[in-house]
């Protein structure tokens, strides 16, 4: 019994001093960046009325800064400085930048005036658009495609924005695979 003991003291000391420090700081505490869900809780962003997103959305790089606060009992450091439950920190989270082209308008010109070409000039597609307006909208073939494009939001805005939709409205979203979603193994329950 001793000798277990004495062995299991000896594993303790060296995975002590094994441990990984390389992302923590001076102070020992970890960065804010390192948490993980559950331990802190961030604000919602500002919503502009006039657009429905986030206020101060970066174009670039599709982000908004927000305060996050942590839960009970956990510190972290951002910017040099140790944070509690108190004091928070700032994170970037996703925000859909808009440039002012609205997703009910672009629908009802495709519905309305897609042979035309209308709805692609409005996107800021004027190529497409006058190839629809000289066929007629490819023999209306094309019109029936681009309202279901638009109405699946496949089609956005030329410049890259997405549409100005009310903030809870039907707005579409990818969903990609990576560490934020995860896929969790089905335990088979056998009938």
């Amino acid at each position: 019994m001793y000798r277990h003991q004495t062995i299991l003291s000896v594993a303790l000391v060296l995975l002590c001093c094994l441990k990984d420090t390389s992302s923590e700081t001076k102070t020992g505490e970890s960065p804010c960046e390192n948490l993980l869900l559950g331990q802190y809780l961030c604000d919602d962003p500002e919503i502009d009325a006039e657009t429905q997103q986030a206020k101060g959305c970066n174009p670039d790089s599709r982000t908004v800064q927000v305060t996050c606060r942590l839960a009970a009992n956990i510190t972290c450091t951002y910017d040099g400085r140790l944070c509690d439950s108190q004091t928070g920190f700032k994170k970037n989270v996703p925000c859909k930048w808009t440039n002012g082209h609205k997703f009910e308008t672009a629908l009802l010109l495709s519905i309305f005036l897609g042979m035309f070409g209308i709805d692609r000039f409005y996107l800021g597609y004027p190529a497409i658009g006058l190839v629809k307006f000289a066929t007629l909208g490819f023999m209306f073939l094309g019109q029936l495609i681009d309202i279901l494009l638009i109405a699946t939001q496949v089609v956005k805005p030329s410049d890259g924005s997405e549409y100005v939709i009310d903030y809870y409205g039907a707005a579409s979203t990818r969903v990609m695979m990576d560490n934020e979603t995860r896929l969790r193994v089905q335990i088979d329950g056998g009938l």
